[in-house]
């Protein structure tokens, strides 16, 4: 018999050098606003509240298998339940106590990369997260971290000369986050004593579920909770539709949601996976996977958005699902103590709707990596390129047999319905024949049956339609040996 799990009436985390313990807070209050009205951490900054502009970007440290890893996330959208046991860094809290600036703070000021100043301390809490962990990083990787980040008066150029300077200011090594890091390990080990934490009463409630076999338990028990991983989506409902999310049970912290195994060519990713977390295996693995992850928001929604929790709400344009449905992924769901495998196609059933039951979640997603002689790729067509809603996504995975023809096909969008889907009429009519420029043409009409995408702030219906023949088309291009269209990307143009 399992040992009763006890319970805690208040979150616990380290903000910058202080021991917090809360109890006072709403469920959907965000960091955001209890850096800026509560503690007056006023360098933190609201510019957007979506995660979009990044003047709100903090440090939250937490312990990964063992290991203190430090990320960028945005304050606005990241709510104070999921900071049980994290450590917050802010802005103020870089600056020696003598005034002395940091090194990253110290290169914006030489390279001039601050005019009206707004937007400065995100970009310098972004700068240090890349600097933490590549103190001589490329132009490629600057402007990764610096994808979700605005900045509405420099142009960039001087912040880029200023992130390649830093390291000329002092050393990676010396920094204060790095030369306490044992001791900040063994604070935060301290804050894990494996208790379920509740706060406030009746529907106005918080849960941090102690393990995954304990948020099965509250899940059960609460099967109309809102679910809250990296709030990448949730916190929007928060801040832009004002929705009344509670109660919330808050998962981010589960690290039995964040493992990530292969055996017999598939890979098995936790629910609670961050891309960040995912990229390097599935990057390495399924190659064409990392130019995908590396367009999904900036760094900072990287650093929260968890690949379960893109399938879990399913939206129709979320840019994980068409991928995964074309390698044959499979998606684990666990209620109370029972457990079910779907394939993923299926898990979609209609708008806002999925095969899930209530108190049931996913838990996690089986990846098959596309076998030898396969050809597999995915095109995301976006108003800009970084840090867009997609507004057609496209992945295709292909296999030819000896003779030339089609042996399978697995055509999978999003954005061109009310769910990820297949594109089922068009792969017939491209099973058993030779894959040529005719055979594709001839199966284009089979959109037409297959497609009836609706027109929005994104792209209209006509322009949907077009561009996912035109993806079939590029496919069939690259497939081929034909010279594909070629994208440069801004750091290699000169």
């Amino acid at each position: 018999m399992m040992a009763k799990i006890k319970l805690r009436s208040h979150i616990r985390f380290i903000l910058n050098g202080e021991d917090v313990s809360l109890a006072d807070m709403r469920p959907d209050e965000t960091l955001l606003d209890y850096l800026r009205l509560r503690r007056s951490l006023r360098g933190t900054k609201e510019g957007c509240a979506e995660g979009d502009c990044g003047a709100c970007t903090v440090l939250v440290g937490r312990l990964l298998n063992g290991k203190l890893v430090y990320e960028g996330v945005n304050a606005c959208i990241r709510f104070l339940g999921s900071l049980d046991r994290c450590h917050v860094v802010t802005v103020e809290h870089l600056a020696a106590k003598d005034g002395t600036l940091h090194p990253v703070q110290q290169a914006m000021v030489d390279f001039h990369g601050s005019q009206c100043g707004f937007c400065t301390p995100g970009f310098v809490m972004s700068l240090y997260a890349l600097w933490m962990r590549d103190a001589n990083p490329s132009d490629a990787a600057i402007e990764k971290a610096l994808q979700g980040n605005l900045c509405r008066c420099t142009g960039y150029d001087a912040i880029v000369k200023g992130a390649r300077a830093i390291s000329t200011y002092g050393a990676v090594a010396k920094d204060p986050l790095a030369a306490e890091r044992r001791k900040m390990i063994a604070r935060l080990s301290a804050l894990d004593d494996g208790m379920r934490v509740e706060i406030g009463t009746g529907k106005d409630r918080m849960i941090v579920p102690a393990d995954v076999d304990d948020f099965a338990k509250v899940l059960e028990a609460e099967p109309t909770a809102t679910v809250v991983a990296g709030s990448t989506d949730v916190g929007l409902w928060v801040t832009k539709f004002m929705r009344d999310i509670t109660p919330v049970v808050f998962i981010g912290g589960l690290d039995g949601l964040k493992s990530i195994s292969e055996a017999n060519g598939v890979i098995s990713i936790g629910a609670g996976v961050t891309y960040t977390e995912g990229f390097a295996t599935l990057s390495r693995r399924i190659p064409v996977l990392g130019p995908l992850i590396d367009r999904i928001g900036g760094d900072q929604v990287r650093n929260m958005g968890t690949i379960g929790g893109n399938i879990a709400n399913g939206s129709p344009i979320g840019d994980t699902p068409p991928p995964l449905i074309a390698l044959g992924s499979t998606v684990t769901l666990h209620k109370g103590k029972k457990r079910r495998t779907v394939p993923l196609e299926d898990f979609f059933i209609a708008y806002g709707k999925q095969d899930r039951q209530a108190g049931e979640f996913v838990e996690a997603v089986h990846v098959p990596v596309p076998a030898k002689g396969t050809r597999f790729a995915v095109h995301k067509v976006t108003k800009r390129r970084d840090e867009d809603i997609t507004a057609v996504l496209g992945a295709f995975h292909l296999t030819l047999a000896k003779d030339g023809t089609v042996a399978d096909i697995c055509i999978a969008y999003g954005g061109m319905a009310a769910t990820p889907k297949r594109a089922l009429a068009v792969e017939a009519a491209l099973v058993g024949k030779v894959w040529s420029e005719a055979t594709v043409e001839a199966a284009i009409p089979s959109f037409d049956a297959d497609f009836q995408p609706l027109t929005d702030m994104r792209a209209s219906a006509e322009y949907r339609q077009m561009v996912a023949k035109n993806l079939l088309r590029r496919f069939w291009l690259e497939t081929t040996g034909t010279k594909a269209p070629i994208q440069v990307k801004r750091h290699e143009a000169a």
